[in-house]
């Protein structure tokens, strides 16, 4: 990660774990491989056997980015795995160094397996990028909602499973590129404009922030 990206990463966080210190779980680390011979680790948050929530960040960011989403999230009984990209903290990569979609898919079985009856993928930006092309290479069922945060491009949406929901800030530079995956992407779906020009993750930074957290919450919890 370049050294700006992770002063601003350190920053935001810092901000996120003051806000969140009162209603967030304490997270604990774990670690699991992925099917190219990588391995994530991540922070896990809340219990499992019930909905678990995948957190994917942007390149900007790292795990420990979303700790005031995943703190809330579990405190309404979510179970949360923020990861950290290969290339990110201690995650290493595989066999295919920018296969990152190997991360998020590796994360949904992680989930799975502790009991999760129902998985969500949110990624933000690169993590958006990442989501998708997991939500299009995942097996059937295998991941259930699917939120992009401002992706990054995706090769194939049109293959993309589960209900959709497509987020970005109505002027910011990749919003005409998010439209025409939303138009390419298979029903069931949704979009959500807000005004503004941030990107991805820094939406929560803005006066739009906690209209993106209902609007997520909503769209987990419908």
């Amino acid at each position: 990660m370049p050294a700006a990206a992770r002063t601003r990463s350190r920053l935001w966080r810092a901000g996120l774990l003051l806000a969140s210190a009162v209603v967030a779980p304490a997270a604990r680390e774990v670690s699991f491989a992925t099917s190219d011979g990588g391995t994530v680790f991540a922070d896990l948050y809340g219990e499992g056997g019930g909905d678990a929530v995948v957190l994917a960040h942007g390149a900007a960011f790292d795990k420990a980015s979303w700790a005031a989403l995943a703190g809330e999230l579990a405190a309404r009984g979510h179970q949360v795995l923020a990861l950290d990209f290969r290339g990110y903290g201690k995650s290493s990569a595989g066999g295919g160094r920018d296969a990152l979609f190997e991360d998020v898919l590796a994360a949904v079985r992680y989930v799975r397996r502790a009991g999760a009856r129902r998985v969500a993928v949110l990624g933000a930006s690169m993590g958006g990028g990442a989501a998708g092309q997991a939500a299009a290479r995942a097996d059937p069922g295998e991941i259930d909602r699917l939120i992009l945060l401002s992706p990054a491009p995706i090769a194939d949406p049109a293959h993309m499973q589960g209900d959709k929901l497509f987020v970005a800030s109505e002027q910011e530079p990749g919003a005409d590129r998010m439209k025409e995956l939303y138009r390419r992407a298979p029903e069931p779906k949704r979009l959500v404009l807000l005004p503004g020009t941030s990107h991805a993750q820094h939406i929560f930074e803005t006066e739009q922030g906690k209209r993106l957290t209902t609007t997520l919450l909503e769209f987990l919890e419908r």
